[in-house]
């Protein structure tokens, strides 16, 4: 694009009242009676009607260019989404495996005779790659602890880790949910951004079109 046609088009951006309300229709999901992160881009029926619905009318290059930078911002999010997907994807087992270890210790617990033994059990822990040690715990003690993440780790009672496994568990498979709601909608708003500006570059081919012909037709009749 020649600097004087980019000069124009940011002239009339800065007159024309589109923005980025105009091709948007609220969210595309809601959680929880809550509006989701995935804006909802408008699908363009009538193109004539849309274009002069602003003050001044919007020229095509200005209203691609609108739904363009909504398709940066949905493909920035949809990778957003991704990512966020798959870490979450990567905890669950994770908190499974705790909650099912500690209902284990605390199924223990609660089946001891009291003699002591009863409630001792042999395990091995990792001490390094392929390197193991032998290890007895007594679950009497009805005492764990967790890795709460950032270096921090807090002793809890079975009870206590149990139900803060299962809070983590329940939640993280919720948000692994919305999650995979947003992303599937973010990707649905990507494809409407694309087929519109394929239909507005469309029809401005079709305008210019008219109006050479209008012009050879006014030439042709003062002739």
């Amino acid at each position: 694009m020649s600097t004087s046609k980019e000069d124009a088009l940011l002239q009339e951006g800065k007159s024309s009242s589109l923005s980025l309300a105009s091709i948007t229709d609220g969210f595309a999901t809601e959680h929880d009676g809550v509006a989701g992160a995935v804006p909802k881009a408008r699908f363009i029926e009538d193109i004539d009607a849309f274009s002069t619905s602003f003050d001044p009318p919007a020229s095509a290059e200005l209203m691609i260019g609108a739904y363009s930078d909504l398709f940066g911002k949905l493909k920035t999010l949809e990778e957003s989404l991704a990512q966020r997907a798959l870490l979450i994807q990567s905890k669950i087992p994770e908190i499974e495996k705790s909650l099912k270890l500690v209902t284990f210790l605390k199924n223990k617990e609660d089946s001891g005779s009291g003699d002591g033994d009863s409630t001792k059990i042999t395990t091995r822990y990792n001490l390094a790659d392929m390197l193991h040690a032998k290890a007895e715990i007594d679950t009497a003690s009805g005492i764990v602890n967790l890795w709460l993440g950032a270096n921090v780790m807090l002793e809890y009672t079975y009870q206590e880790a149990v139900d803060l496994l299962q809070t983590k568990d329940t939640k993280a498979k919720k948000d692994l949910t919305h999650t995979k709601e947003d992303l599937a909608a973010v990707r649905n708003q990507v494809i409407t951004s694309e087929v519109n500006i394929s239909r507005i570059y469309n029809w401005d081919v079709r305008q210019k079109r008219k109006e050479r012909m209008a012009d050879a037709e006014a030439k042709a009749t003062s002739s």
